[in-house]
């Protein structure tokens, strides 16, 4: 098995004190590997960063169309949202429109990232319900399947109508047979794949016609970059970075995948030590290194090549990708 590859770096003054590393793939789309680093074979699972596959049989099976979903719903059935007022009331709406509330959700409660939702709450003594968790929107899809289908109420069991469509759609996609799963942090199955695989399913995603199912959902993400994340987010702000031409998706433990239509290239990305800051850092590195994204743009400034500062705001040192990436 190749070893991970040094992908970003940490450094302090002249010494280079921490260093993150990984694997990433770039397939284009023929699902032909045509950029690598560490090992394309490493075993995976995406997290979030595959919800644009598991949102896609809300589309092929008619339930969004009978639904009447719009741009903003597939966005949200991709994001991980902050739970904001923007998340979280059109959730709430969109569940309200399928005659459910919140305890139709199987995602689990979630403290709000977004300050003002998050401050909000604790001046009203309020605690957070399942419509905060940032999954609120891929399991609201996942009712609107389930209710389309005529499946029961436990939409996250694996043997689930829902999920065995969503195992369907993965393995067409990556091109591959998933050996299992994982439960995300939000109970649903995340089956796993390769890495070359995951680039496969973005390249297909990239590569799809204009009227598919695939590129309705990530024209979606990159039309609401704001309802993908929120604020303050990589996912949100190197989209709008890129005016909005690449879909990005980051999922836990270090994970980012990036759709790119007009190149149909797809890519994925993990840091094996599950640092946010690698790999917010090397997927701006990579978008950078194909093209799509500018360095020095502040979006970009302020995860690669990006000064730390102390909390006197004296310059420490930089977050930096390794030469690999550079």
């Amino acid at each position: 098995m190749t070893q991970a590859a040094p992908m970003v770096e940490i450094w302090r003054g002249d010494f280079l004190e921490s260093a993150h590393s990984g694997h990433a793939v770039v397939c284009d789309d023929t699902g032909q590997v045509v950029h690598a680093w560490g090992d394309p074979d490493a075993l995976v699972l995406p997290r979030s960063s595959a919800k644009m596959i598991q949102a896609l049989p809300l589309l092929t099976s008619g339930a969004a169309e009978k639904a009447g979903l719009t741009s903003e719903h597939l966005a949200l059935a991709c994001a991980s949202h902050n739970g904001a007022a923007i998340h979280t009331d059109r959730v709430a709406d969109w569940l309200e429109t399928l005659g459910l509330n919140d305890a139709a959700l199987r995602c689990g409660p979630q403290t709000p990232n977004d300050r003002a939702a998050r401050e909000g709450m604790i001046r009203s003594d309020e605690q957070p319900c399942q419509i905060h968790n940032n999954c609120s929107g891929k399991h609201t899809g996942f009712l609107t399947l389930a209710q389309h289908l005529g499946a029961g109420p436990e939409y996250v069991e694996a043997d689930h109508p829902v999920q065995e469509a969503c195992l369907a759609a993965f393995e067409a996609t990556t091109g591959e047979t998933s050996p299992g799963f994982g439960i995300d942090g939000c109970s649903a199955p995340n089956f796993a794949t390769s890495l070359t695989g995951m680039a496969r399913a973005m390249a297909h995603f990239a590569s799809a016609p204009a009227d598919s199912a695939e590129a309705r959902l990530h024209e979606a993400m990159r039309l609401h970059p704001d309802l993908v994340a929120g604020e303050q987010r990589a996912c949100t702000e190197l989209m709008r970075a890129m005016d909005g031409k690449v879909a990005i998706k980051t999922g836990a433990e270090a994970f980012f995948t990036a759709i790119l239509p007009e190149q149909k290239l797809g890519v994925a990305l993990k840091i094996v030590d599950g640092t946010t800051r690698a790999s917010e850092c090397a997927i701006a590195a990579i978008l950078v290194k194909l093209g799509v994204l500018e360095a020095e743009h502040p979006a970009t400034r302020k995860r690669m090549n990006a000064a730390i500062t102390n909390r006197r705001d004296i310059h420490t040192g930089w977050i930096r990708p390794a030469s690999a990436l550079a």
